[in-house]
């Protein structure tokens, strides 16, 4: 039942998506983020549909007649710098036909990172974009927090097989950076039985953080509340309420959690943690040694532990964003992947002061604030958990460069009435009587 379900909408999805390119990115977002197909026992649990959709959304790129481009600015241009530069470290590649592999999925992930800029380009289209992405691995924050209520969080929540997000690490840190979405989703809609819905789906989805006993997800919890208290126009409200929440997620959770959680003090005996050190040592040494290009992808082998690692009988892999880009594509490729990740929160902040002096863009300040508190969690998170290439943290760049893009390219709504009273003055004043209509139409062609 599950199997044909998902073919019956995937398929019923490839005329639309023909027709408008743009519906490709939201699908290929769900089968990315949900992973539907993984959560089937029959034929559909390896049917390529990601593939199926992505050729589905070139083919429709081709007749598409609205715009897709991509505006550079600086961000936009360290992007692509960075996307060369992996394609130079696989080029270059210890072990090419092991980098290959990741290099095939890394560069699927970073292709439809671009189309989503090329192709989103509107509010609605936008909303739908982080109502899907949202909607897709909020079901897991669920289905997680319920599992921890019904266990008494005494066992761990993982993610869906054979997907970034399996491992009860990755789950955590990722349910991390939707909650910032959620917040955001609950905002801008207006139906209070919708945001009480939504308020529940936070709850379990913070209770699923905390099941996943994640320290890294632990860490980038903290991160997270920090930046939102900072952003919260309300800060003595939400820092209570943020605080009695913690305490009361806190109680909830077994003895061996807070063990597990305390144990981040005492790293030196903990051997999960020692097995990561000796990995980031790896990393460096690996660098040292292939300083430009790094080893390539899928550098974190036993054989190379062999020659880098300082204990090389402890095969561990990056844990890491950090380390595992360092080791994979070199000093230069983290400084370009440290400078992507600055010029988006600099971009972000950009845009909350461009958007602030327009009536029209509130949700782009709600928005660009809740994507901030998003990136700010993966930095944090993500020094202790290697999803360098993961997809979500490129689409939160990617909405940050449309979010400029609109900002830029569309008019203000206060030019609507300032061009139309100009139309109706001049109209008087050569004796033609004043417009019948507001003057909307040709205003609407003045850009600012």
């Amino acid at each position: 039942m599950r199997d044909a379900l998902v073919l019956i909408i995937v398929a019923g999805s490839l005329p639309l998506i023909l027709a408008r390119p743009w519906l490709g990115i939201l699908v290929w977002s769900w089968l990315g983020y949900m992973n539907p197909h993984r959560l089937t026992w029959g034929f559909a649990y390896n049917f390529p549909f990601a593939m199926l959709v992505g050729v589905t959304t070139l083919a429709g790129l081709v007749f598409y007649r609205g715009p897709r481009s991509i505006k550079l600015i600086p961000l936009t241009v360290i992007w692509i710098f960075f996307v060369f530069w992996m394609n130079l470290s696989t080029f270059m590649a210890l072990d090419r036909e092991m980098s290959m592999i990741e290099w095939d999925r890394t560069m699927k992930i970073q292709l439809f990172a671009f189309l989503t800029v090329a192709l989103i380009r509107t509010k609605e289209q936008v909303k739908y974009l982080v109502w899907v992405i949202v909607a897709s691995l909020a079901f897991f924050g669920v289905k997680g927090g319920l599992f921890s209520i019904l266990t008494g969080g005494n066992y761990l929540v993982w993610g869906p097989a054979g997907s970034f997000i399996e491992d009860n690490n990755s789950l955590g840190l990722v349910l991390v950076m939707t909650i910032p979405l959620l917040v955001y989703v609950m905002q801008t809609v207006a139906d209070k039985r919708v945001k009480l819905g939504i308020f529940g789906v936070l709850g379990l989805t913070s209770l699923a953080i905390l099941t996943t006993h994640s320290r890294g997800a632990f860490l980038a919890v903290g991160a997270m509340c920090g930046v939102f208290w900072l952003y919260s126009p309300r800060k003595l409200i939400i820092g209570v309420l943020l605080v009695l929440a913690g305490i009361a997620l806190w109680n909830f959770m077994p003895d061996h959690y807070h063990e597990r959680m305390f144990s981040i003090t005492e790293y030196e005996q903990d051997d999960s943690a020692m097995g990561r050190i000796n990995a980031w040592w790896f990393a460096f040494y690996l660098a040292l040694d292939h300083p430009m290009t790094g080893g390539g992808f899928g550098t974190f082998t036993q054989e190379l532990f062999l020659r880098y690692a300082p204990d090389p009988t402890e095969f561990h892999d990056s844990h890491s964003i950090y380390f595992e880009i360092l080791a994979e594509q070199g000093f230069v490729g983290l400084g370009l992947f440290l400078a992507l990740g600055s010029a988006a929160l600099i971009t972000c902040m950009r845009n909350i002061s461009l958007a602030k002096k327009r009536k029209d863009c509130e949700w782009i300040v709600s928005l660009s604030r809740m994507l901030i508190v998003s990136m700010c969690s993966y930095a944090v998170g993500g020094a202790f958990l290697g999803m360098a290439y993961f997809d979500l943290y490129y689409h939160l760049i990617a909405l940050t460069v449309i979010l400029r893009m609109i900002l830029e390219t569309q008019p203000l709504a206060e030019d609507y009435s300032m061009v139309s009273e100009q139309m109706r003055n001049l109209r008087i004043k050569h004796g033609l009587g004043a417009p019948a209509g507001d003057g909307g139409a040709i205003a609407r062609n003045v850009r600012t």
